[in-house]
């Protein structure tokens, strides 16, 4: 079992390079499959998630060619198995998206239940009812879904809640319905617009990503595209909150700034100075945090992937700070484990009420799901003592070359994987 371990108490300072967007990237793989032409994709991150669909995709007969670390060329013309099995599906969730896109394609689709991160319940209610509004019968049987239609048609729906799944996933099956389909109340994450792109590069006609209604004219076919993956927001926000936390000085290159107005306001709120330029955003952080409030909303708003990052920097600030977490019910599993690092933290249903101290102590700690684990990292980093941190794997599914990065800003960590490395690190660094 592979673990981190850190020893805090360098500010980072530097400029890291942002890799590509990985919750674009696993629906945009997925969508790929929708031609019988080859697409070549770029700026893939290199992380096991999407390596997993992948996986997924070559085994439904598709053929994945990885080019190199961030590019591949996908040709799903010899598909012949329309069944995702809950292997894939119980290690990432985004596995779904072979549902909308084998439905709008094939017409039918057999994927198991959803896994992916314990961080709360994602119910796929809306997924099926913007299936079943264009026509397809859906079941669930045996633990899959399974959905097949004679036609598809275009349909006018309002979806109960903001899904940015139910989003992507109706929208890839009403890319190749017969007619027009309006969705309303819809996500307006960058990640949604991203796909709905990459689909009118291959033909689609999907017109209003990114605002509260899509309109979907359907298409018989889609072509051959060549696209380049989004900068993942998530990864470059983690990067501005480790410089925060650290009282560090940190530059992140290949962002669009525009997708990081809310982490900016935040960043700005507890006392960062914020910089940013057409395609980089640099964070510095010279005294002591400030508190705030904040509350986690669909986007524009504030992102649930980025609450555990900004809850490490409260821990850290002078006075009283609330997070309110109003998308995913288990997100605050991680504030037990930064109690042990000795932050003052009390919970109350959604609500947690963190009264900042000084600094952290390093202790043995457990990543419970990919962002808590990123935001624990930056916890030790903000430490003066040595953090362990266990359960990483979560952390590799999200983050390419997370601990290189960090130690490329003059963070020390290193990447270790018995109790004989541990003490190892500790007798280098005295």
């Amino acid at each position: 079992m592979e673990q981190y371990i850190i020893k805090g108490g360098n500010p980072l300072v530097g400029e890291v390079e942002i890799g590509g967007a990985k919750n674009a990237a696993l629906a945009i793989l997925a969508a790929a499959i929708m031609t019988d032409e080859t697409v070549l994709i770029d700026n893939l991150p290199d992380v096991n998630d999407i390596n997993v669909m992948l996986e997924a995709i070559s085994g439904i007969g598709a053929t994945v060619q990885r080019i190199d670390r961030h590019t591949v060329k996908i040709n799903g013309s010899a598909i012949g198995n329309f069944n995702i099995e809950y292997d894939y599906i119980k290690k990432i969730r985004a596995s779904y998206y072979l549902l909308g896109a084998l439905l709008g394609k094939y017409k039918r689709a057999e994927v198991a239940l959803p896994g992916g991160c314990n961080i709360g319940s994602r119910p796929i209610d809306q997924h099926l009812k913007g299936f079943r509004a264009l026509g397809a019968d859906v079941d669930i049987e045996h633990g899959k879904i399974v959905a097949d239609a004679e036609q598809l048609r275009g349909t006018h729906l309002y979806f109960d809640v903001v899904s940015v799944g139910a989003t992507i996933n109706v929208m890839m099956t009403a890319a190749m319905a017969d007619g027009i389909t309006i969705m309303e109340n819809v996500a307006k994450e960058p990640h949604v617009v991203d796909v709905a792109n990459f689909l009118n590069s291959m033909g689609a006609n999907i017109r209003g990503a990114g605002t509260d209604v899509i309109k979907i004219r359907g298409v018989k076919s889609l072509h051959k595209s060549e696209y380049s993956i989004i900068p993942d927001q998530i990864e470059a926000g983690t990067f501005m909150f480790a410089a925060a936390c650290t009282k560090g000085d940190v530059t992140v290159l290949n962002v669009i700034p525009k997708h990081l107005d809310a982490t900016i306001s935040k960043l700005i709120d507890i006392g960062c100075e914020v910089e940013e330029f057409d395609d980089a955003v640099r964070v510095v952080a010279t005294k002591r945090l400030k508190s705030t409030q904040v509350k986690t909303l669909p986007y524009p708003g504030y992102p649930t992937d980025m609450q555990p990052q900004i809850g490490v920097a409260l821990a850290l600030a002078d006075g009283t700070s609330t997070i309110t977490e109003s998308i995913f019910e288990n997100r605050f599993k991680y504030l037990d484990e930064l109690a042990r690092m000795g932050a003052v933290i009390k919970v109350e249903g959604n609500s947690a009420t963190i009264e900042g101290v000084e600094k952290f102590s390093g202790a043995r700690v457990s990543a419970p799901d990919l962002r808590a684990g990123a935001a624990l990292c930056i916890a030790g980093l903000a430490t003066d003592g040595i953090t362990v941190i266990d359960d990483i794997v979560y952390i590799q599914r999200g983050y390419e070359c997370f601990e290189q990065k960090l130690q490329s800003l003059g963070g020390m960590i290193e990447k270790v994987s018995s109790e004989k490395e541990i003490q190892k690190f500790k007798l280098k660094i005295g």
